[in-house]
């Protein structure tokens, strides 16, 4: 019997950045899609297993990190990212046919799409109330709707082109030309992906006492084993005010050495730590890695402390020089 297709998640509706995501994992063209509304939807399928994996937004070039995707990852059900992705962001501003841009008074989006795309609308609509929006894909869609209550969409150029009912008003509308945005591919917890050298390691750290020096306890089991963050963001627990943990993304594999050592000393201080993932990174730039924390440099230094517990002999009898006459 032919293996049935894998089935997963993203958020919708369809013609997403996020769908354009999950279009680069192998094989999800021929697999079951399902959009979802929002990201504890999506996330929430994986959990109760009537998805394999769900694609969501993590992080922006130009905003930050995705708080509704911190947030969600690092509560509830443990769940594991398998991959990242990324992809180029570019806007369009879309309204239903006859609309003028001087016609537009209130303008929907995700908040993401919003914030990329203010400078252009404090230009060219600078009296434009913004509506919050799914994403920017449900924005433009609900222009379709009767009794749409707003005006105008900013949303990707394939949403538009798919559309025949809604009419182009502006393009290339983003501040930044470069923007990137970054998605994961979360799944439940099994065998990892191994490692390739060129790999991303998320956790999520509870500070286990509000005081100072905190911080930057977590900080040095990283900067001790030579582990570069590439990202780090505090985000409240809600427990109460001034509680909070850290998304941290740093360099390596938990297979490498390095790596799993300082994992291991981050739960020794917040035993609460929670691994999300080794997996490998999209843009392919591998680790630098300094040769006293490279695996061989941790391998002969195990070796060297096994060796002074047994009671072995370390170095060659060691005779010190005679001083040099005055």
């Amino acid at each position: 019997m032919p293996a049935s297709p894998p089935t997963y998640t993203f958020l919708g509706p369809a013609g997403t950045f996020t769908e354009a995501a999950l279009m680069q994992v192998p094989g999800a063209v021929d697999a079951i899609r399902i959009p979802a509304s929002n990201v504890n939807t999506a996330l929430d399928k994986v959990r109760d297993g009537s998805a394999d994996a769900a694609m969501v937004p993590i992080e922006n070039s130009v905003e930050g990190g995705v708080t509704a995707t911190l947030d969600a990852i690092a509560t509830g059900k443990e769940l594991r990212i398998l991959r990242e992705a990324l992809v180029p962001i570019s806007f369009v501003l879309v309204a239903r046919p006859g609309v003028r841009i001087e016609d537009i008074r209130r303008v929907s989006t995700h908040g993401h799409a919003w914030a990329q795309c203010r400078l252009w609308v404090e230009t060219n609509i600078p009296h434009a109330e913004y509506i919050p929006g799914s994403s920017t894909a449900a924005a433009a869609m609900g222009l379709l709707e009767d009794g749409a209550h707003y005006d105008a969409a900013i949303c990707a150029p394939i949403v538009a082109a798919e559309q025949p009912g809604l009419s182009v008003l502006a393009e290339n509308i983003g501040d930044n030309p470069g923007a990137v945005t970054r998605f994961v591919l979360v799944g439940r917890p099994g065998e990892l992906p191994g490692p390739t050298g060129a790999d991303k390691t998320t956790v999520v750290v509870p500070l286990p006492e509000d005081r100072p020096g905190a911080l930057m306890e977590i900080l040095d089991q990283f900067a001790t084993r030579g582990v570069n963050l590439s990202r780090i963001e505090s985000r409240p627990t809600g427990q109460y005010l001034g509680h909070y943990f850290f998304s941290i993304d740093a360099d390596g594999h938990v297979a490498d050495a390095r790596v799993a050592d300082a994992l291991a000393g981050l739960h020794r201080i917040s035993p609460a730590t929670r691994f999300l993932g080794s997996y490998s990174r999209a843009d392919g730039q591998r680790a630098v890695v300094a040769p006293h924390t490279s695996d061989q440099a941790f391998r002969a230094a195990q070796a060297w402390v096994k060796n002074i517990l047994s009671g072995a002999s370390l170095l060659p009898e060691y005779a010190p020089e005679a001083s040099p006459r005055a």
